[in-house]
């Protein structure tokens, strides 16, 4: 496995192919998903087992893509520590008990390996399942997780979470130190299952300024990241959306792989990001939806873009649309690999 194109790239090696896994591949588009996901809610679907395994095999079985990744969400952790929330479909994620108050985080305790046994269960299973086909896991980054708990639910403007950050900053920094130890836990017990590599998602971080995200969010993303770091771990990706003011700053916080949204070419962000770090990226999901003829000219162009990085991974700037049409993303894994191909 250690010698899979994916990890190859991550690492900044020479690759045979440019390796490609799609965010939210499992599920999302997939007929088969939506047939075995029917009548079960998205937070019971995460914590099955042998839902997660078939959920996260589904892709591998379509597109041929060179890595899994683990069928979740980033509240699952939260849920896990017994904090009230839902998934409801065509919102996201609702809090029971939104966090605004010091006295409020009392209800955030540290994440245990016996908090999510279904998790370390279900990536045991696959590491099983998918052999040299490396399995990424995944957390939600403090950042992100702040916004779902102190806004209650998603939010456009993200006030209440701002006006923390800004108004209490102890606060914030407690409550943030709380989501760091969260998320590290989560991945921590994915890595001890087996997965092969890790994202920290930091969906939200888009909202901040480069000061605001340097003084209020990076050291606690790079607690998490340097939890897992030191000879041996296994690849760090960091992704956010709207970030590319903040690449350098992601990759500061201590990621292996920066991962890159499709509004900035990736030979810009390896100059943001700097040597010696690989770039995961970005096709933007809304091209998927135009003749193939310009689904192939983008492809091409970020293959073209992704050879100023030190190691390149394709992948879309963000997750899968529900709507895209899967054999859209069949060919152009096929076209990946051919035209990347040495």
């Amino acid at each position: 496995m250690t010698d899979s194109a994916f990890l190859r790239a991550c690492r900044g090696e020479p690759v045979p192919h440019t390796p490609v896994w799609f965010m939210r591949q499992a599920g999302r588009s997939l007929p088969e998903y939506r047939a075995v996901r029917a009548n079960v809610p998205m937070l019971a679907s995460c914590r099955t087992p042998e839902l997660v395994v078939e959920i996260t095999l589904q892709p591998l079985r379509r597109y041929g893509v060179d890595a899994a990744v683990l069928f979740s969400d980033i509240v699952v952790p939260l849920q896990a520590v017994g904090v009230g929330l839902d998934i409801v479909a065509g919102v996201g994620p609702v809090i029971e008990e939104p966090v605004r108050r010091a006295a409020d985080l009392a209800r955030l305790r540290p994440l245990t390996p016996d908090d999510v046994p279904d998790v370390s269960a279900s990536v045991t299973a696959l590491v099983d399942e998918l052999g040299g086909t490396p399995l990424i896991g995944f957390a939600g980054a403090p950042f992100t997780l702040a916004s779902y708990l102190v806004e209650g639910g998603p939010s456009r403007n993200h006030e209440r979470t701002k006006a923390l950050m800004y108004g209490e900053p102890a606060t914030w920094h407690a409550l943030l130190d709380r989501l760091a130890d969260i998320a590290l836990g989560f991945l921590q017990v994915q890595v001890a299952a087996g997965a092969a590599a890790v994202q920290l998602f930091d969906s939200w971080a888009g909202v901040l300024s480069a000061a605001d995200y340097r003084r209020y969010v990076l050291p606690h993303s790079a607690k998490v990241l340097g939890g897992l770091a030191g000879g041996g771990v296994v690849p760090r990706i960091h992704f956010g959306v709207g970030t590319g003011e903040l690449l350098g700053l992601l990759a500061e916080a201590g990621a292996d792989v920066v991962g890159v949204d499709w509004r900035v070419p990736l030979d810009a962000a390896a100059g943001r990001v700097g040597p010696g770090r690989a770039l995961q990226g970005n096709l933007d999901p809304a091209v998927l939806f135009a003749p193939w003829g310009a689904v192939a000219a983008k492809a091409r162009e970020v293959l073209a873009a992704g050879k100023a990085a030190d190691g390149h991974i394709f992948n879309l700037g963000h997750g899968v649309l529900p709507d895209t049409d899967p054999r859209v993303l069949e060919r152009l894994v096929e076209l990946v690999h051919a035209e990347s191909a040495r």
